[in-house]
């Protein structure tokens, strides 16, 4: 994930070294993990430590209180405009944030308790595009 180096010959409590940009079109991935060390001063260890349940992503670990919490100051603050789940477990883990968070969410106004139309279409605001196989004549 950090550009597909092999860092097994350096060692684990010493600071992440200085790596040459990727050819192998993670850079953006590389960018954010190798940020992620210089910023927090992390060693090897304690940057795969930090990445390792959530690949690089955010994780969000709590209470649907908590959740909530989290997703609602990331949309506040206009750093999110959605969010994509990465359960650890499944099914269980998305049915509890399907029972649980999202009637946290619902309750503060963040998450819609209807769908205003029948189809996805419709819920995205699109036209339904004219029929080809509909005689024009």
């Amino acid at each position: 994930m950090i550009g597909n180096f092999d860092l097994s010959g350096y060692p684990v409590d010493e600071p992440l070294p200085e790596l040459p940009l990727t050819e192998t079109g993670q850079r953006s991935r590389q960018a954010l993990l190798t940020g992620l060390a210089k910023d927090g001063n992390l060693t090897i260890r304690q940057l795969y430590t930090k990445i390792a349940g959530g690949r690089g992503h955010n994780v969000v670990i709590g209470t649907a209180k908590t959740v909530a919490d989290v997703m609602q100051e990331w949309f506040e603050q206009e750093a999110a405009d959605g969010f994509n789940l990465l359960s650890p477990s499944l099914p269980s883990g998305l049915t509890d944030f399907a029972d649980l968070v999202v009637p946290e969410l619902q309750s503060r106004g963040l998450f819609r308790t209807a769908y205003e139309g029948k189809t996805l279409r419709e819920n995205l605001g699109l036209s339904r595009p004219v029929s080809r196989y509909q005689n024009t004549q």
